[in-house]
């Protein structure tokens, strides 16, 4: 039992597992599919949870991006290739590529949220993650062009660095020649040491390209390899299923999605960006987004990230409990009533908590949880934590704010902003659901394109564990990002698990349908 809770928290502070096997099926329609499948935890996952639960106070690292993994198992010479997956989580996906010629196989997360293609070098030496995953060797590849120039890429749960090769690489039955990677040396964040998959390929915009590298899907484009210049993802949520899901290059496949793609136009190239409307929790606004936030699809983080306030409203409405922030709730009981009053008298809410000196900026400071959700911006900048009881007043603004709307008391509104504090998210982000409320638990949906798409709890609350040791986690995850760029909300697999999701390079704009 021991071993199991180290692994649940250990689960908890890196990322999410991923479950899949890949399959790849020859295009008889110009689509070319990447299937991700599943298989039950090995022993290597085993040695894996323990190694990353010894390392816990060490890695302190947020539920980001990512997965783990212990080594990967790899059958060859068959169309099919097994990577043995914890089979308990929904949370990430991954397939297979083969770089060189003859084709090295790796498994590689296919991240929408950066743009560049790593996988491990034979010539890292001294990372300890370097030995339990599948490494590129440049002398057994006929294709090899030599680059060396050198390259790093910082994550929100770690970092890499090694330098630029280029090879042949095979995706799916696609051959994309004189291909730019990064052959990786370093990786000493604990997050790719238990990580099950071998490396990232980013299907980003070359705007966030490290080494402004021409990305892989680019190439693909630009060599004539798809029909369209789109791609799409289906990830399967059914734990049942031996299919994990898979990522269509060239189109999307009918058969696994219902209806029509709501379509919205890319608002700012670099990350999957575009403007997103109200976020609703049981069909009501929590206020936030009703004058549109920037939104991402990301198909490389696990849960959906939003601002700090709006994340602790829906975890208060559906009884996820996370750490109490004393911060929080001194804010409310020194300053609620005059926060509440400066509102009433229709000051400008974005000062407020400048003006009673608990910030040190006028109205351009964002509540801040400091965060590098996807990689670090090109000027070297990051967002950090900021002082937490400006944050913390920022937050009771927005609470206080929204509540008044509706016409509550005083009284009401500073107890309910009380309850609030009690439901922000703890420092490592995760926040647990009683598994037996799952059919009371409110929807929460989000206006794309000016349509409502919606989440029934079973479709935000991931499961981990079986049977009475079964925990249920949240699908929400705080992430602060100050303007102008913010706020900004992630949408990872939680939400594309329950919507296909189509990337439209040609038309500059990302689609969202109903899965099937």
């Amino acid at each position: 039992m021991r071993t199991r809770q180290n692994s649940f928290v250990a689960f908890l502070l890196l990322v999410h597992v991923l479950l899949p096997l890949v399959l790849h099926t020859s295009a008889t329609d110009g689509l070319f599919r990447i299937n991700l499948k599943r298989r039950p935890l090995d022993e290597n996952n085993r040695i894996a949870a323990r190694v990353t639960a010894r390392a816990t106070e060490s890695s302190r690292s947020s539920i980001r991006k990512f997965g783990y993994r212990g080594t990967s198992s790899l059958t060859d010479g068959s169309d099919t290739d097994i990577v043995a997956l914890k089979n308990y989580m929904d949370a990430q996906y991954y397939g297979e590529i083969g770089i060189g010629t003859p084709p090295q196989k790796f498994t590689v997360i296919f991240d929408t949220g950066s743009s560049n293609l790593w996988v491990p070098s034979v010539k890292c030496y001294f990372s300890v993650a370097c030995y339990v995953h599948s490494k590129y060797k440049s002398s057994l590849s006929s294709t090899y062009q030599k680059n060396g120039k050198p390259a790093e890429i910082h994550y929100g749960t770690g970092a890499i660095s090694g330098l630029f090769s280029q090879d042949y690489v095979k995706v799916g039955d696609l051959v994309v020649k004189n291909q730019v990677f990064i052959e990786a040396t370093r990786e000493p964040s604990v997050t790719f040491l238990v990580g099950k998959f071998d490396g990232i390929c980013g299907l980003g915009f070359q705007e966030i390209s490290v080494g402004n590298v021409v990305p892989l899907w680019y190439n693909m484009i630009s060599q004539g390899l798809v029909k369209e210049p789109v791609f799409s993802f289906w990830f399967n949520r059914n734990a049942d299923d031996e299919e994990g899901g898979e990522i269509v290059f060239g189109g999307a496949d009918p058969n696994h999605y219902k209806g029509n793609h709501t379509y919205v136009p890319i608002t700012r190239k670099g990350y999957w960006q575009f403007d997103m409307g109200d976020v609703l929790i049981d069909g009501r606004s929590s206020g936030i987004c009703s004058g549109s936030c920037a939104a991402i699809a990301d198909s490389g983080t696990s849960l959906i990230a939003g601002p700090t306030a709006t994340i602790a409203e829906i975890n208060h409405a559906i009884g996820a409990s996370g750490i109490v922030s004393q911060e929080c709730k001194t804010v409310v009981s020194q300053y609620g009533k005059t926060i509440l009053t400066l509102l009433l008298s229709e000051r400008q809410p974005k000062k407020i908590c400048s003006q009673i000196g608990l910030c040190a900026f006028d109205g351009t400071r964002g509540v801040s949880i400091g965060i590098e959700s996807i990689v670090t911006e090109n000027d070297g900048s990051a967002v950090g934590w900021g002082d937490s009881m400006c944050s913390a007043c920022e937050m009771a603004v927005v609470w206080i704010q929204s509540q008044l709307k509706q016409n509550q008391t005083q009284e009401r509104i500073l107890s309910y902003v009380n309850e609030l504090c009690d439901r922000l998210p703890s420092p490592m982000g995760e926040s647990a659901v009683d598994c037996s409320r799952l059919s009371s638990m409110p929807s929460v949906s989000f206006t794309i394109g000016g349509k409502v798409f919606s989440l029934k709890a079973e479709q935000y609350i991931l499961k981990v564990g079986d049977g009475p040791a079964t925990q249920c986690i949240s699908g929400f995850t705080a992430l602060d990002v100050p303007p102008p760029r913010g706020p900004l909300w992630i949408l990872g697999d939680v939400f594309m698990g329950a919507y296909h999701t189509v990337f439209d390079y040609g038309n500059m704009r990302v689609g969202f349908a109903q899965a099937a």
